[in-house]
């Protein structure tokens, strides 16, 4: 039998107080500094946390999804990923799973949402990984998936990247000083690349006409990257559709490999990338998680699984505030 306290939960090893104490610090630095100024060990203050929060979330469902974002992310040394789901609309983290593959988002679908639920999310924004596009096509029958489009870009710079360093293996130390800095400029925009550089890339048409495919549009005189970027200023999907098959085309025309392969890529997503015309839906909220994320991993310096790094997480970006939860007259510092 034990008597019931209103300063700790039942079965705690500490009172509200000194809870939401470790909350707060634990929010703003790391376990170590904050294990100093409570003169605890790290390793008991990290015990107490995990309480804490395992305690409050218990019970907890996810409410609200409407519009859903999922990456991954590395948390520890040897290759171990996380699959993080967030809800775009709110920029909170809702569910963090070990591992990256189609078995942990199914995990997150079937053992988090309900049947309705599911159907209640409208839109979902991942990258062209088929574990997650294949996973929310299954399981929300009801969402327009759209395909991030900083992850497609980042694609056609590697398949233009690839026909560089092709290339470069290709040339010796004086065609390689001819060509040096190449990379970034066939990475530019018109409107960020000066006039010396443009006149250098022109001159590619003579100097080296394999890497002059790959960055010119030869039947429209234009340059085929920043061609492509005008599919995301589009307004009318039908207009976006004609004009990106017009772009696979001449791309193909190229007849580079790794061209040929970015336009299978575009095939196997096309309706996904054109969504974005319906609604501009990115993974940039997702991606500025992420930069938070890293900043928790690195206050969780130490820790050898994901249990703990998962913690911070939830206390610091998740869709439930931890410290509400304690009672409001045992929260003061």
């Amino acid at each position: 039998m034990q008597e019931k306290i209103p300063w700790a939960a039942p079965y705690a090893r500490i009172t509200y107080r000194l809870e939401f104490r470790i909350c707060a610090l634990c929010q703003i630095m790391t376990q170590k500094a904050a294990a100093a100024i409570l003169k605890m060990a790290p390793s008991t203050l990290s015990n107490c946390l995990h309480r804490v929060i395992t305690r409050v979330r218990t019970g907890h469902t996810i409410r609200g999804l409407v519009t859903l974002g999922a990456d991954e992310i590395a948390y520890c040394k040897g290759r171990k990923y996380a699959t993080i789901i967030y809800d775009l609309d709110r920029s909170h983290v809702v569910w963090v799973g070990q591992g990256k593959g189609r078995e942990t988002i199914d995990r997150f679908f079937n053992e988090q949402l309900s049947d309705g639920q599911k159907q209640r999310i409208r839109w979902a924004s991942c990258d062209m990984s088929r574990a997650y596009t294949g996973a929310i096509q299954h399981h929300c029958p009801n969402a327009t998936l759209v395909i991030d489009r900083f992850h497609v870009v980042k694609a056609l710079n590697e398949a233009l990247d690839a026909v560089r360093k092709d290339e470069w293996r290709g040339l010796d130390k004086r065609g390689r000083q001819a060509i040096k800095g190449l990379r970034w400029m066939l990475g530019m925009q018109a409107r960020n690349r000066s006039k010396k550089q443009s006149r250098f890339l022109n001159a590619l048409r003579t100097s080296n006409r394999r890497i002059h495919r790959a960055w010119h549009c030869r039947p429209h005189g234009r340059v085929l990257k920043d061609e492509f970027e005008r599919i995301w200023h589009f307004t009318y999907p039908g207009a976006a559709r004609q004009f990106l098959k017009r772009w696979m085309t001449a791309a193909l025309r190229s007849r580079l490999p790794s061209l040929k392969t970015f336009v299978t890529t575009v095939r196997n997503h096309f309706d996904n990338i054109l969504s974005f015309i319906e609604r501009p839906l990115t993974n940039a909220v997702g991606e500025g998680i992420n930069r938070l994320l890293k900043i928790v991993k690195n206050r969780a310096s130490g820790f050898r699984g994901l249990e703990p790094f998962a913690d911070l997480i939830f206390l610091t970006i998740g869709d439930l505030d931890i410290p509400a939860h304690i009672p409001s007259d045992l929260r003061t510092l």
